[in-house]
């Protein structure tokens, strides 16, 4: 059971750096307001208050973005994010709107690259409800994953619930994957190939584990997955669950919402899509599962599910790194205000770096 919000506050406060403090907190009292008690969300509410930021084709700190339809038949979009060389300006001799849309054809119709470079498939957080591929925080931090790797990261802007229910945001992450893989842009090495990884927190941690369990299925490689505060959940509750609740920006009854609006109907948290190690999921011995960077906050009242997550993959004989921050909170990796952010950043540089086949 939560204290009472002012204990749990004070408590957070001396915890959290302000600035960390005053985003999340903004974050929680927005996501109150669009839930409704019922099960139904005020979308059109959640759109007005979501900070987006637009694409910007035009170099901002040597990163470049572009929106792109790849699923007509769903409207499924992704943003391309990619390092640029020769400064802030547009293609040599181009003027107008061509300094523009000249280098993202270029982009989109060029060949593979002699030299490997890394493509991060990115699927925001949100419980599967809230933010998009545009807000400004996921915009912030794909920008942040272009830098350290050196490579181009596709983020996904996956159907949300309730509208679109269990199994959709993972159906869009694997039109998003076989839709990079098809891309000879996204080639590069001497053996021509994507060299995908896989990556989200929250909810999106949670889609870019089961992508990662179908694409071992089709036999697709991946070089790794990266899963920040990935969201997990079950029937019974956890100690981490009872000891938490409420006193780090979130709640139980928050966590059971989400659930209740992504999952089929008749389905309670034992789904295998909240809890794939759970009585009713697969284990993964034997398939060729991607290498695991499992990053964990020690102040996230689901960090018990998330180290029980990694422990079933080793269970499996499966390659995985945990690195458990345990004074970090929800979104730490937010902004680059703390040690836990810049100490998880250089593991996924080498992660990244390790990995890239």
């Amino acid at each position: 059971m939560a204290g009472s919000d002012e204990v749990n506050r004070n408590e957070c406060k001396t915890v959290v750096p302000l600035n960390t403090w005053v985003l999340i907190s903004n974050f929680k009292v927005k996501y109150h307001l669009l839930r409704r008690p019922d099960g139904t969300f005020d979308r059109y509410l959640a759109e007005y208050l979501d900070k987006r930021v637009p694409p910007n084709a035009r170099p901002v700190e040597g990163v470049s973005s572009f929106d792109h339809v790849i699923d007509q038949s769903v409207g499924l979009e992704v943003r391309i994010y990619r390092a640029t060389v020769g400064g802030n300006g547009g293609e040599a001799g181009a003027e107008g709107a061509a300094a523009v849309t000249l280098p993202i054809l270029e982009f989109l119709t060029g060949a593979p690259a002699a030299e490997p470079f890394p493509v991060i498939i990115f699927f925001h957080g949100g419980s599967f409800a809230h933010s998009s591929s545009s807000t400004t925080i996921y915009d912030n931090l794909c920008r942040r994953f272009v830098k350290l790797s050196k490579g181009v990261v596709v983020s996904v802007n996956y159907r949300r619930a309730p509208e679109h229910r269990y199994p959709c945001a993972y159906d869009d992450g694997w039109t998003a994957l076989k839709w990079v893989l098809s891309q000879p842009c996204l080639r590069s090495g001497k053996d021509p190939q994507a060299r995908v990884f896989l990556s989200g927190d929250s909810s999106g941690g949670n889609i870019a584990h089961h992508v990662a369990v179908r694409a071992a299925d089709e036999g697709v490689m991946i070089c790794g997955n990266i899963l920040l505060n990935a969201m997990f959940g079950g029937n019974e509750r956890t100690e981490s669950e009872r000891r938490l609740d409420g006193k780090y920006f979130v709640t139980l009854q928050d966590r059971d919402w989400y659930w209740k609006a992504y999952l089929p109907e008749d389905a309670d948290r034992d789904h295998p899509a909240c809890n794939p190690f759970g009585p009713n999921g697969r284990r993964l011995r034997g398939l060729p599962f991607t290498k695991s960077l499992i990053i964990v906050s020690g102040l996230d009242l689901t960090c018990d599910r998330q180290l029980a997550y990694a422990e079933g993959l080793r269970e499996d004989d499966l390659d995985v790194k945990v690195v458990h921050r345990e004074k970090a909170t929800v979104g730490f990796y937010l902004l680059p205000n703390t040690d836990h952010y810049h100490e998880v950043m250089d593991e996924i540089t080498d992660f990244l770096k390790d990995n890239l086949l």
